[in-house]
């Protein structure tokens, strides 16, 4: 096993130039399930080898509860400075578990509180709900329900807001609502309102929550991919702006009403679900010069010969190797183990 079982936990590192050249030269789309698979993978693999890690250390905790065999000579030669990696892993897989626990359980009560605010809606009508605070996102549901005609786009209700959650205000798409408040729509002309209901539509089509929500999780598995987290966090709304402007036919507007909606708007509850144009100084402006810009090329796969390119081989060798590094770790370990344990 040797080193190879500390490889996973910096082998992330071959994703940062991607995380950046991906989000610039790659359609959204494509992005963002690239860089949503190598942050799944990379997170996989170092929590695997953090685990392998956790248990050599276990094996020499007095009292433990592993067999005697775990703790053997040979397996403890197998882990390079076995003793001091074996207590930081401890504490390093109990940050992980933590953190991971806290941000799926933020993302779904967050998603419960809005559900629940919206449950005196009839399920089928969409329906903007008053609130002063200016916001619009994208809200899943568990199945899809069949989006209105324009004529039926906005109808308005006032609702009880549930669990100190902010009132959203509803609109019910394909796979769940769009949350967009009075406040929100008051900034927009209709046109524009039409855009941010593409928009919005977009994300619950593209189920655009599952990729932020997965690569939040890696980012809390290994601080080294939050820069994955950062540009995935970019292409999806990317992506749900490219999508908007094919149905609207006009990116002019669109743009517009991402820059209008900016300059008031407060987020989303949780950064899990994808919104119109978060307060952020930073994405918007890009956002805004893509959609004044020509359509991006759908080109499937970059040439090796440009940058986004060899960054692109650079990252599936990087986990590649992440990979095959852990696997090799874990059959080492493994047959160490058995070889240890009495039958």
């Amino acid at each position: 096993m040797g080193m190879f079982v500390f490889l996973p936990l910096v082998l992330p590192l071959t994703a940062l130039p991607i995380a950046r050249l991906a989000e610039q030269h790659l359609h959204p789309r494509l992005a963002t399930r690239l860089l949503s698979v190598l942050a799944c993978v990379l997170a996989t693999c170092s929590t695997l080898c953090l685990g392998l890690l956790v248990v050599v250390g276990t094996a020499q905790l007095p009292g433990n509860p592993l067999p005697d065999g775990w703790s053997d000579p040979e397996v403890r030669e197998a882990v390079p400075y076995d003793e001091i990696a074996g207590k930081a892993a401890m504490v390093a897989l109990a940050a992980v578990a933590v953190g991971c626990t806290t941000a799926a359980c933020h993302h779904r009560r967050v998603r419960r509180r809005a559900r629940q605010a919206l449950g005196g809606l009839p399920e089928g009508e969409p329906a903007v709900l008053v609130d002063d605070q200016p916001y619009a996102y994208a809200l899943p549901r568990a199945r899809s329900i069949p989006f209105p005609g324009p004529g039926r786009l906005f109808t308005r209700r006032r609702a009880r807001p549930a669990g100190g959650a902010q009132d959203p205000d509803a609109d019910a798409g394909p796979g769940g609502w769009i949350v967009v408040s009075t406040a929100m729509l008051a900034c927009l002309d209709a046109h524009e309102q039409e855009a941010l209901v593409a928009h919005e539509r977009a994300h619950l089509d593209g189920h655009h929550h599952r990729f932020l929500l997965a690569v939040r999780l890696a980012a809390r598995a290994n601080p080294l991919l939050r820069p994955l987290r950062t540009a995935v966090a970019y292409t999806t709304e990317r992506w749900a702006d490219e999508d908007a402007a094919g149905v609207t036919g006009n990116r002019t507007v669109l743009a517009r009403a991402i820059g209008k909606a900016a300059l008031v708007s407060r987020g989303t509850p949780a950064p899990t679900l994808a919104g119109f144009a978060a307060p952020a100084a930073g994405p918007v402006p890009r956002r805004v010069a893509a959609l004044l810009g020509p359509a991006p090329s759908a080109v499937s796969w970059p040439s090796v010969f440009t940058a986004v390119g060899l960054a692109v081989w650079t990252a599936a060798a990087g986990t590649l190797g992440s990979a095959l590094s852990s696997a090799n770790a874990t059959v080492t370990l493994f047959l160490l183990l058995k070889a240890g344990t009495p039958l």
